[in-house]
Order: structure tokens, then sequence, then C-alpha cells
């Protein structure tokens, strides 16, 4: 089985898909962060390709960055002067040959994730 890795962003506050996030992708060698890629969400919250896709597939360290408070600008949620939830950042393995599934619950407030399928 060939391994690949996609993403999906709900907006539990608002009740719907979170529409035009940035999302960034880094590779994690030891001390070192090397960028990979940035996507958008779509209008289902989920990128229209996967984020890293089958021919790029290697195990290893990876980092999402999810670009939550400017989402949150863009649809107009209000913030304090300094926005709670600006940039997440979900650090994770990929230890197999396989698909990798990471969502994103966001609300200004909170968020949580899981190994999605």
């Amino acid at each position: 089985m060939a391994g690949y890795l996609t993403t999906h962003v709900l907006d539990t506050a608002r009740g719907c898909p979170a529409q035009g996030m940035k999302i960034d992708l880094y590779r994690i060698d030891g001390e070192e962060r090397s960028h990979i890629r940035t996507v958008v969400t779509n209008s289902d919250g989920r990128t229209d390709a996967h984020v890293l896709p089958v021919p790029e597939f290697r195990t290893g360290t990876y980092e999402l960055v999810f670009h939550a408070g400017a989402y949150l600008d863009e649809v107009a949620v209000p913030s304090e002067d300094v926005r709670f939830l600006d940039v997440i950042p979900l650090r994770f393995g990929m230890s197999e040959q396989m698909h990798y599934h990471v969502p994103l619950l966001l609300s200004p407030y909170s968020y949580s994730t899981y190994r999605g399928s």
C-alpha cells in the first residue's frame, strides 16, 4: 500500500467546513524544519489534492500549520486585541506506508484533532 496525507478542517462554531484556510506542511528532521508546500481548503474544508501525495510520501515526522487566525478574520469572527488562536502547529509522525488523515475541528477558543481514516 502507498502512503499519503490528507486533512479536513471543520468550523465547529459556525457548523460548516472551513473554506479558504491556508495550511503549510513541513518535514521535521532533527532540528531542521523544511517547508514542503502550502495548500488552501476548498468549500468542503478539504484540499483539492493530497497534502502529501503518494510519489512524495516518506515516513517520518511532519508538521501541519493551520492559519486559523487569518481564517477567522476572513469569516468575520469577532476578535479581541490579540486573537486567542492564531497559528496552530500540529506535529505528528507517520511510521507506515498508509493513508494518514489529520483533521482539525476549530472554534475561536478551542481546537481538537485526531488520527482520522
